[in-house]
C-alpha cells in the first residue's frame, strides 16, 4: 500500500483511501486482500493495524485501522455509538424523484442457491437509516451524496436500488455491472476522540468518476484532508 494512499496517520489511528476491488478480508479463494497490505502500513509500529469497520471489495475510500488495542476499542466504540460521520458519493443509474431525503428501512439477510446472498427489506430485520441529496443529473444517471446514520451490511446499496429505485452503477447484486466498475466512493470520514483531535479524512473522488462524465462534480469535491503528523507513541502500548 503506497504512501499516497494515507490520508490520516497518528499515534492511534491510521485511514487509507482503500481501492475498488481489494477486500478488507481475505477471500475463501486466497487472493489478495488488505491483509497482504499490512506489513507496509507499520510506519515504525511493531504490530499491523487493525480494521475498525468494513467496506465492501469494490467500495473504495476511507477505511479506518487502529493502531494498537486500546485504541481499536475507543474507536470501534464510536461506531457503535452511532457518533461517525461518513458521506459517501455514488452513481446511480438512473434520475433519482425529488432532491433529497431520509431512507429508513430494516434489513435482512437472505440467500437462495442461484444468486447467493443478499440484504433485503425486512420487517423484522436491523433498522438502517440514510440522509441523502443529488448532487448532479446527467445522462439518466444521477450522482447522489449518502450521510448514513446507520453502518448495516450494503446499506447504501440496498438504499439506492430499492429506496430510491435507481442502483448504484456498477452493482452486479442490486443492479447490473458495469465496465466502471461500482461507482460507491466513501469520500469522507470523522471520528470523534474524547479529549484528542477528531479523526479527520477526505478521499478525492477517483477517476472512474470523470470517466463516467462527472469530472466536474469530482474536481468540486473537497481535496484530502492534510496527513496528521505521527506522534511517538510507543508501539508496544496495549
Amino acid at each position: 500500500m503506497h504512501g499516497e494512499r494515507v490520508l490520516f496517520l497518528d499515534g492511534e489511528a491510521l485511514v487509507i483511501d482503500k481501492p475498488a476491488g481489494l477486500p478488507v478480508d481475505p477471500p475463501r479463494d486466497g487472493s489478495l486482500s488488505l491483509e497482504n497490505h499490512l506489513e507496509s502500513l507499520k510506519f515504525g509500529f511493531q504490530r499491523w493495524p487493525k480494521a475498525v469497520h468494513r467496506l465492501d471489495r469494490d467500495t473504495s475510500g476511507c477505511l479506518l485501522l487502529s493502531r494498537n488495542p486500546k485504541a481499536h476499542a475507543r474507536l470501534q466504540q464510536a461506531f457503535e455509538q452511532g457518533l461517525v460521520s461518513k458521506r459517501y458519493v455514488a452513481l446511480l443509474d438512473g434520475v433519482v424523484e425529488g432532491t433529497s431525503g431520509l431512507i429508513e428501512m430494516a434489513l435482512g439477510k437472505v440467500s437462495t442457491a442461484e444468486t447467493g446472498w443478499r440484504m433485503v427489506e425486512d420487517p423484522d430485520g436491523k433498522k438502517s437509516r440514510t440522509n441523502w441529496r443529488v448532487l448532479e443529473i446527467k445522462d439518466g444517471r444521477s450522482l447522489v451524496e449518502f450521510l448514513p446514520e446507520t453502518g448495516r451490511t450494503h446499506q447504501i446499496r440496498v438504499h439506492a436500488a430499492s429506496g430510491l429505485g435507481a442502483p448504484v452503477v456498477g452493482d452486479g447484486v442490486y443492479g447490473k455491472a458495469d465496465g466502471l466498475g461500482m461507482m460507491l466512493h466513501a469520500q469522507r470520514l470523522i471520528v470523534p476522540r474524547p479529549g484528542k483531535p477528531d479523526v479527520l479524512a477526505e478521499a478525492p473522488l477517483p477517476e472512474r468518476f470523470a470517466k463516467a462524465g462527472f469530472a466536474d462534480e469530482a474536481a468540486s469535491v473537497t481535496n484530502p484532508a492534510p496527513v496528521a503528523e505521527v506522534t511517538t507513541l510507543d508501539s508496544t502500548d496495549d
